[in-house]
């Protein structure tokens, strides 16, 4: 039986990146009466990270052997990943010690996905449990349906209907988890540079015509890590690429400040609308 804050026992930990989603977590941790020892990325992480957390260390991209020993100071059997590191920091960057060196060497592809699952292998080979990073936060995990006051358009629906279809194709070969689509075209499909770098991309080849996003989960989704995310800050670079609707994954996309950010829709006249993933393409 996985882990969950009613069934678990000893500290819980959580190794932080970039961006709102570590904060939300300590806060959803917090709320039900668990304080977290934080394990934070030096080039990822916010330094407000040390206002938020009693116990809280820094480690660099890379330095596996001494996150793992800072875990094991502080106890933690469970373990949380929230937080984004940037996909081409991952490889262009990484200063890896000895023990990710050897990870590194023995991976047979080294796609995000295979780095981070046999960092969790590890984990779990140190007795360390990495769990699901929406554990706290259900509420951010939106139902199917529309969210916004404004459901798409007749013409903004049928490029989701197209969109998701190439967008479930690209995850399923992990490539990415964002498309950008203009009347049943698709204009930019993500690779490492993230979602709204990919829709900075597609306005710019547009010029300035209307866009519509669409980002879903993999076939295979890892709750554990890379949990796909929407914050204002998508809505924002929305907002000025003149993509008036979003397409998301229910119950696989987490809504970070989910008020703020439907408000923000609502006043740019964003559609959102949440999708059940049904099956395997």
């Amino acid at each position: 039986m996985a882990a969950t804050p009613e069934n678990s026992s000893g500290h819980w930990g959580l190794i932080a990146g970039n961006g709102d989603f570590p904060f939300l977590v300590l806060e959803g941790a917090r709320s039900r009466g668990i304080e977290m020892a934080v394990v934070a990325i030096r080039e990822e992480a916010s330094p407000a990270l040390e206002r938020a957390s009693k116990r809280l260390h820094w480690v660099s991209l890379g330095e596996l052997s001494r996150t793992i020993e800072l875990l094991h100071q502080e106890g933690v059997k469970h373990a949380v990943m929230a937080g984004q590191v940037k996909h081409n920091k991952i490889f262009s960057s990484i200063k890896p010690d000895w023990k990710l060196a050897k990870l590194l060497f023995s991976l047979p592809s080294k796609n995000t996905d295979s780095l981070i699952g046999a960092v969790a292998k590890v984990l779990q080979d140190e007795g360390i449990e990495l769990v699901n990073s929406t554990e706290f936060l259900g509420p951010l995990l939106p139902a199917p349906g529309v969210l916004t006051r404004r459901a798409p358009d007749e013409s903004e629906a049928a490029d989701i209907v197209y969109g998701r279809h190439v967008a479930m194709q690209i995850a399923a070969l992990d490539l990415g988890q964002t498309v950008v689509v203009r009347d049943r075209a698709c204009v930019a499909i993500e690779a490492m540079e993230g979602t709204d770098e990919t829709i900075e991309r597609a306005a710019r080849l547009v010029g300035g015509r209307r866009l519509v996003v669409i980002k879903v989960s993999k076939p295979q989704q890892d709750m554990r890590f890379d949990v796909p995310v929407i914050g204002a800050k998508t809505i924002e670079v929305m907002r000025c690429a003149n993509a008036t609707a979003l397409a998301i994954d229910a119950g696989r996309t987490l809504l970070l400040d989910r008020d703020a950010l439907l408000s923000a829709a609502n006043e740019a006249a964003i559609a959102i609308e949440a999708f059940a993933r049904e099956g395997r393409i």
